[in-house]
């Protein structure tokens, strides 16, 4: 177990639980992290404003990664960086998700653009990030000028695998695509990725990447593994993420955060 001075973690299927919780003994690691001088970062594909409610609980005090890197703000929300999809890349994000018959959801800086309010995950969503859609009948020009993120929904999750597989073929580096969710494909700059996160904190905090300590569910969360020098896969992930991880913890429904900070990072009943 190398030395620690930072954990960076996955919000969703990571920190919070399925009902979106953030428990108090997740709140408590944290907590105690801080008093050994060990600090915490979070990263999502959430959009900023759909983490802030986590600030204030565990007192963040560096940078927050929304849209998987593509947005970083400070604890006050102002903007740090913005790296947005080229607006022919957006478009041929669209175009591909479209394709394969799933529904696209377009993100800007401040905005959720969507076209049906009824569609599978919308009002999930909503409830999520605490802020609700804007119904579009089609994604204008001056929405694609601004896309930082767009997402391809379904609940088939073999056509969302599938789909991850055509937009890598469709946009080769010009954009990240990988899948945040069973259900969600997200399609980013491509330097707006958890792996581009671990190089912005090294730069921005001084932190040495081998005493950068990460925790995800999913296969975007891979990208965060191989940069840092520990990798935690929670208990709810895939076989394909727990084999990328230097270590394997509970389930988000089981504590599986608070558990991993307190066995591997503390050191608490190791």
């Amino acid at each position: 177990m190398p030395h620690i001075s930072l954990l960076l973690a996955d919000v969703d299927g990571t920190l919070v639980t399925e009902q979106k919780v953030l428990t108090e003994r997740a709140r408590a690691a944290v907590i105690a992290m801080r008093e050994r001088g060990i600090r915490f970062a979070i990263t999502s594909g959430r959009p900023p404003r759909g983490m802030a409610m986590l600030i204030e609980p565990l007192a963040l005090d560096t940078p927050i990664a929304g849209f998987n890197g593509g947005v970083f703000v400070r604890p006050d929300l102002s903007v740090i960086e913005t790296r947005s999809l080229a607006p022919e890349v957006a478009r041929q994000a669209i175009a591909t998700i479209l394709d394969d018959q799933m529904d696209a959801w377009l993100y800007t800086g401040t905005e959720w653009l969507i076209h049906n309010e009824e569609a599978p995950h919308v009002a999930r969503e909503q409830w999520t990030v605490k802020f609700s859609p804007k119904v579009v009948a089609r994604y204008a020009d001056t929405d694609l000028d601004q896309a930082v993120k767009i997402v391809g929904v379904s609940d088939d999750h073999t056509l969302v695998a599938r789909c991850e597989a055509d937009m890598a073929n469709a946009l080769g580096t010009q954009a990240s695509a990988k899948r945040s969710q069973p259900y969600y494909l997200d399609v980013t700059h491509p330097r707006a990725n958890k792996g581009a996160v671990v190089d912005e904190l090294v730069k921005t905090l001084g932190v040495p990447a081998n005493e950068i300590a990460t925790i995800g569910d999913m296969p975007n969360d891979v990208l965060m593994f191989e940069r840092s020098g520990f990798s935690i896969a929670m208990g709810n992930a895939g076989d394909e993420v727990k084999s990328r991880a230097s270590a394997v913890t509970d389930s988000y429904n089981d504590e599986g955060f608070a558990k991993a900070v307190e066995r591997h990072i503390l050191g608490i009943g190791a």
